[in-house]
């Protein structure tokens, strides 16, 4: 017996021995992996690094950020400040937060810092896109597009993006139960930016399967930078190719035409007016190089102002005396009809029935899905033609679009890369680290705005326009030389569909509870935002 108690307690002791050790060896190799960063300090900067942690050896803090996703930033931020160092993704990188700190960064551009995407995204983007260009190459790709989003150009656009958005929402409502907000925005974005964007007239069919490879695309855009079978960049450059090869014929057919002067500019697109304005500044666009740009006009394009769309839906649904505004504001204008005035004036909400253009067929794709959207067309009411100016005047709808950029910024940040040792903060930003500007924690802590975390449209209006007194307070397309150039046609997106719901729909939301909001890599609902969607008939005030 008294063997066997020593046998136990030498094995305890065993065992207690080998934990200890495990422990010491890991708390020595944590002090060792800090130690390896602190070193890499600039030694000609007398100013420390942030505070931060740098998590365990190789991951970092990568496996805590997966876990915790925006609690993570919000959490490091209130324990070292707006500027925190930490280790993410086999990278160390510094978070920043503040609009003084932001505006250092994005003017600090090609000088400070230069901007960095994964490896994976130049890849499968390609080398001649303007995310992946720097300095001179960087601000001549920008002139050239920049005619692409001239007012000008956006002027002509209004009315084709409108009759997308009028077709896209009829079929919403025709569908007998509920939509997914975020997946049938996707759709819409993708739409726009193939038809009017690019100018591409393919048939319904073929639009959907782009749109699922150009999903394929953006699902493996950010991956391991792997070129191997079944990986997520093999993936990605397969789905690239495919979408090059459906548009070489007509940017063929358009490199032909570029010589002939263009006297239709009503019909003009963005590949018309990006070579006309290479033509101006002395640029010749080869095939491959249209093809990566127009790739990137879709990328542009389609998530972020998808994200945008979905969370103006679900702040409508959560504010009703927002809508009540909008509605009224739209009224003033003549922007809507007899259908929203009649609504207005009942006093309880309709309960009618299934409105009459929904087919037996109504659950099936083809034919079917194009008759629900042909009658929907029919059955509604129409929102008169739209301009650059009728959506100027809308001066409560852009303070709620704005409001939906500040409380919900569809991307959370930018990367960029130091060039070269500088101060934000009182610490040292070194030479070659990784730094990231936060978004969406810079619109929840500026001062300038009153209870940030409200949603509040009335911040923007001119009597208190909260924002003005701190510029990069509001930052939700970036700002200095890479601001999103793409920033006013997204607005007019979002505006234009506003409108066309505001003014010719009835919605709420299907599911019990309101989704949660995911903020990685986009904003978007986890699970999606399910609404039913009723038209209100053109004849409603009868």
């Amino acid at each position: 017996m008294f063997l066997l108690a020593c046998e136990n307690f030498s094995l305890l002791v065993t065992g207690l021995t080998s934990v200890l050790s495990v422990l010491l060896l890991l708390a020595v190799s944590r002090q060792l992996w800090t130690f390896r960063w602190t070193i890499t300090r600039d030694r000609e900067s007398k100013l420390p690094l942030p505070k931060g942690s740098m998590g365990w050896p190789i991951v970092g803090e990568t496996l805590h950020w997966l876990v915790q996703g925006s609690n993570f930033h919000i959490s490091r931020r209130e324990k070292y400040g707006n500027v925190f160092k930490t280790h993410l993704l086999g990278k160390p990188v510094i978070r920043v937060t503040g609009a003084e700190n932001i505006r250092k960064i994005l003017l600090g551009e090609h000088s400070l810092v230069c901007t960095q995407w994964p490896q994976s995204t130049r890849i499968i983007l390609g080398p001649n896109t303007l995310v992946n260009s720097t300095g001179d190459l960087h601000r001549q790709k920008r002139k050239v597009l920049a005619k692409v989003f001239s007012r000008r150009a956006l002027e002509t656009y209004v009315p084709r993006l409108q009759d997308v958005v009028r077709c896209e929402v009829a079929k919403w409502c025709s569908e007998p139960g509920s939509v997914d907000v975020y997946s049938a925005s996707k759709a819409l974005t993708f739409r726009i930016a193939i038809r009017v964007l690019l100018g591409l007239r393919v048939e319904e069919s073929r639009v959907d399967y782009l749109s699922r490879i150009f999903e394929q695309l953006m699902n493996n855009l950010f991956s391991l930078p792997f070129d191997v079978p079944l990986s997520g960049l093999r993936k990605g450059i397969k789905a690239r190719e495919i979408l090059h090869k459906c548009m070489e014929k007509i940017i063929k057919e358009k490199l032909q035409k570029q010589q002939e002067e263009y006297k239709d500019e009503e019909h003009m697109d963005a590949f018309d007016y990006m070579l006309s304005g290479a033509n101006d500044g002395g640029h010749e666009f080869g095939v491959q190089e249209l093809k990566e740009t127009a790739v990137e006009l879709i990328f542009a394009a389609h998530s972020t102002t998808a994200s945008a769309s979905a969370s103006l839906v679900l702040q409508f649904l959560k504010h009703a005396a927002v809508c009540d505004k909008a509605r009224s504001e739209l009224l003033a204008h003549g922007i809507c009809g007899d259908a929203l005035r009649a609504r207005r004036t009942r006093s309880n909400t309709r309960n009618e029935a299934e409105p009459t253009y929904r087919s037996r067929d109504s659950d099936s794709g083809g034919a079917g899905s194009e008759r629900r959207g042909e009658a929907a067309q029919e059955s509604r009411p129409r929102v008169p033609v739209l301009t650059l100016q009728k959506l100027g005047e809308l001066r409560y709808l852009d303070c709620v679009v704005k409001e939906v950029l500040r409380f919900l910024p569809p991307v959370s940040g930018g990367y960029r890369t130091a060039l070269q040792t500088f101060e934000l903060d009182g610490c040292q930003i070194p030479k070659g680290w990784s730094v990231m500007y936060s978004i969406r924690d810079t619109h929840e802590t500026a001062a300038v705005y009153q209870s940030p975390d409200l949603f509040d449209p009335d911040r923007f209006g001119p009597e208190r326009n909260e924002s003005k007194a701190e510029r990069f307070s509001y930052v939700p397309f970036g700002g200095g030389t890479r601001s999103c150039i793409g920033r006013e046609l997204a607005q007019i997106i979002l505006k234009t569909l506003a409108v066309e719901l505001l003014a010719t729909t009835e919605f709420k939301l299907s599911s019990e509870t309101f989704p949660k909001m995911q903020t990685v890599p986009i904003v978007h609902p986890v699970g999606g935002l399910h609404v039913s969607f009723k038209c209100l008939h053109a004849n409603s005030a009868a």
